[in-house]
């Protein structure tokens, strides 16, 4: 019996010591890095995962405590996603209202895979909730704003959907684009497939350019990325138009005629061997993993179906049969 009593005695301390404990830490004020803190909570992030995120940005100091709070009110799934505009000196009771209540800055902006560092500009710049900071300003310039110093621009930045709230400046929005690809290339990097013939991630990141303008069905990515592949291995030249588009810049008027793929620029694969010098647009997660775990195929030509879908080649002769039916509808062609 006494040892009953005295087990019930601790189980009775140590209840007292939890709530002890969680009332100060509901009542105790947040103290985040900045005034005010931007948070998002992307659909489907668990309540883990969000502890955690706001460990991470030094908005707590362990995901614990919060967790234990969120539980005890049995509101586990009542966190809402979207982009927050948060205030340091709230209580971990005021941030969990915030965050259930979903009161969440609604401005956002998308920057679509496939799009060029110009593109991403313009709608910047045509953005009325955005702060512009960068209109005047050189890509160069950016780049080195942002924290990048002399990178060329295009293609280091993450395709996505950003919340941001009203007057935040096109400089930041940009800056969290390029730590989101950085981010995103590295991890991918780090798990690579075998055997790939790429010196670096960033040589990656031009080949996942080209499977990105390429590829009309996603599922063909991987493909593409194989053939191209297959080309790299036995030192055939790339042959890709959206190469040679991009290197034509402005002068491209929509149609790409054969005295362009015959006139020499950095971009034109048709001219030169190997990868582009730099990426030719922005590619998303998909295309960078296809560049890194390509199909394993024989292919080394395909033609385009004209439903965004290909046809893949073995041979010259398979191909140039593929281009009659497909491109030439069947006629034949010398």
């Amino acid at each position: 019996m006494r040892l009953l009593r005295f087990l019930v005695f601790l189980l009775m301390l140590g209840v007292i010591g939890f709530c002890g404990w969680m009332a100060y830490f509901v009542s105790t004020p947040l103290q985040f890095p900045n005034a005010t803190q931007e948070f998002e909570i992307r659909a489907g992030s668990s309540l883990r995962s969000i502890s955690q995120q706001m460990v991470d940005k030094e908005m707590l100091q362990e995901p614990w405590s919060f967790i234990l709070l969120v539980r005890a009110m049995r509101m586990a799934g009542g966190i809402k996603a979207g982009n927050y505009l948060l205030e340091s000196g709230q209580t971990p009771y005021q941030l969990f209202i915030t965050l259930s209540n979903g009161n969440v800055t609604q401005d956002s902006i998308t920057f679509i895979e496939g799009w060029t560092f110009a593109q991403m500009r313009q709608a910047l710049n045509s953005h009325e909730s955005v702060r512009h900071l960068t209109m005047a300003y050189t890509d160069e310039e950016i780049m080195r704003n942002i924290g990048a110093g002399n990178a060329y621009p295009e293609g280091l930045f993450f395709p996505d959907t950003y919340y941001f709230s009203r007057g935040m400046s096109d400089q930041d929005i940009l800056k969290r684009a390029y730590i989101a690809m950085q981010n995103r290339l590295e991890a991918a990097w780090q798990e690579r497939g075998q055997g790939l013939p790429y010196a670096s991630a960033y040589e990656v990141l031009i080949m996942a350019s080209i499977v990105e303008k390429e590829t009309g069905k996603a599922s063909e990515r991987p493909l593409i990325a194989g053939v191209f592949l297959n080309r790299l291995r036995i030192g055939m030249r790339l042959q890709t138009d959206p190469t040679v588009i991009y290197g034509m810049g402005e002068l491209f008027d929509g149609n790409l005629r054969k005295r362009d793929l015959i006139k020499d620029t950095p971009f034109n694969t048709y001219t030169r061997g190997g990868l582009p010098p730099t990426p030719i647009a922005m590619p998303g997660l998909a295309a960078i993993q296809a560049a890194l775990h390509p199909a394993k195929t024989d292919a080394i030509y395909f033609v385009g179906k004209g439903d965004g879908s290909h046809e893949f080649s073995r041979t010259l002769g398979e191909h140039n049969r593929a281009v009659v039916r497909y491109q030439l509808k069947g006629r034949n062609a010398r």
